[in-house]
């Protein structure tokens, strides 16, 4: 402790130090972002405009829009500058600032993702009542929870990650400012850090896996129940974009995460780390849209509407 000095900013390693896999990287992280932000902030714009889809079910798609649309764009244009013109340094309060705001917005589709799970219980197994489970203060309600608890999760993470002491080395092992590779950095003694991290990353993840699970086995159960087989294709329906979705991200989390530690590698992880902070912010509106007709309906209703006002 002696030898500690004030860090003010660090060095990320990044993803490659070859000068032709960075321009590669550059124009494949560019064009994932320049469709990552069409599609999510394009599928907020559709949402707002389509009074068709002024539901309950779109108003969490539309957070869930904006929550990919934030937290991807925390890390990936900085991710492209510092491929671009090669220099990863960055200072020690840009380095909080973009760990706060990931892990804000990345809690939140976490809780997000749970709350669309018990919309659509409600829309499957209480179809007579949902007008009245799901009402517009309840909606409300549940997304103000849902962003409290990513910023409340944010707090925990990046207080106790700064505040210990670096010492060791600013060089992060990493491409962004990620928690874990941040905090291996601190020369302070902070196991009872690391516990309190451990258990609210566990809390958020089993309480939203909880609430998930539950809602699909009553889903499942009403289902099955089902004579009709329009009522059956109907409910598959409505619940298979969001299956896919959580599929994909708590899928990524697990690969991560649940591995043996004898299986753990840094370039494994960055691989893991590029697909849920680069990739699934892509992919979810191209879930959304591609299986569920009246997001196409709603597409092809304004673009109808477009080539209208454009008179072509």
């Amino acid at each position: 402790m002696e030898n500690a000095t004030d860090v003010t900013q660090f060095i990320l390693l990044g993803l490659t130090k070859s000068t032709n896999l960075q321009v590669l990287l550059v124009m494949i992280f560019t064009l994932i972002y320049v469709i990552t932000v069409i599609g999510n902030l394009g599928m907020i714009l559709l949402i707002l405009l389509d009074s068709r889809l002024h539901t309950p079910m779109y108003f969490f798609l539309s957070n869930l829009s904006l929550m990919d649309f934030c937290y991807s764009t925390a890390v990936t244009p900085t991710v492209i500058a510092g491929l671009f013109i090669g220099d990863e340094v960055v200072s020690y309060n840009a380095c909080a600032a973009q760990m706060f705001l990931f892990t804000a917005f990345a809690a939140g589709e976490i809780f997000i993702l749970a709350a669309m799970a018990y919309d659509r219980y409600a829309a499957v197994c209480k179809p007579l009542h949902y007008t009245t489970i799901m009402t517009t203060g309840v909606c409300a309600g549940l997304v103000i929870v849902c962003y409290t608890g990513g910023f409340m999760n944010a707090s925990i993470q990046v207080g106790e990650v700064f505040r210990g002491t670096f010492c060791r080395s600013n060089v992060v092992h990493h491409f962004f400012c990620d928690v874990p590779a941040v905090m291996s950095l601190s020369c302070s003694e902070n196991h009872f850090g690391e516990t309190v991290l451990l258990y609210v990353d566990t809390f958020i993840v089993f309480s939203a896996l909880s609430v998930i699970f539950v809602s699909y086995i009553f889903i499942f159960i009403t289902i099955l129940k089902m004579r009709s087989s329009a009522g059956y294709q109907k409910a598959l329906s409505t619940c298979a974009s969001h299956i896919t979705a959580i599929s994909i991200f708590f899928g990524t989390i697990m690969f991560m995460y649940l591995q043996p530690s004898s299986s753990h590698s840094m370039d494994t992880d960055k691989m893991a780390s590029v697909f849920y902070t680069m990739v699934i912010p892509m992919l979810n509106p191209i879930v959304y849209s591609l299986r569920n007709k009246e997001v196409k309906n709603a597409i092809k209703k304004l673009g109808e509407k477009t080539k209208l006002s454009l008179g072509l």
